[in-house]
């Protein structure tokens, strides 16, 4: 465990190299958003998805926070590249991901605003109309 007030170098490593934050690197038959914010702390995060309808090709982030809320999304994203669309475990459980980065439990709420944005994310997936083929959760 990190010493009070230090990042874990896991979380400095994924601060300082984040290689999915940005926008998506090419147009995919599937493109989704969601966004969620919390306005006590001001973090905000932006989650976006390129997918050929049943697996997430690409997944990137833009958020507006701490390192630790910058951390997680890029264990987010690199977590659900690859899943499949509709699979229960596309996205990360929430208690691993703080416990991995050693985030503290004060932070708790930046690190929901995340889980929020995925849940919006993924209710755009759902409005898709050209989703053919797509399992249902």
């Amino acid at each position: 465990m990190s010493p009070a007030g230090a990042y874990n170098p896991r979380v400095l490593a994924h601060f300082a190299t984040p290689a999915h934050a940005g926008d998506l690197s090419q147009r995919y038959p599937v493109e989704s958003k969601g966004e969620a914010r919390e306005s006590a702390s001001g973090c905000r995060v932006v989650l976006v998805a390129g997918s050929d309808g049943r697996v997430f090709r690409e997944v990137r982030f833009r958020v507006f926070g701490c390192p630790h809320l910058v951390a997680a999304a890029e264990e987010w994203c690199r977590h659900a590249q690859g899943r499949c669309v509709g699979a229960k475990d596309a996205r990360p459980a929430v208690a691993e991901l703080m416990a991995s980065l050693e985030v503290p439990v004060e932070k708790t709420g930046r690190i929901l605003v995340l889980e929020d944005a995925w849940q919006a994310l993924l209710k755009t997936i759902d409005r898709e109309p050209n989703r053919a083929g797509h399992d249902q959760r």
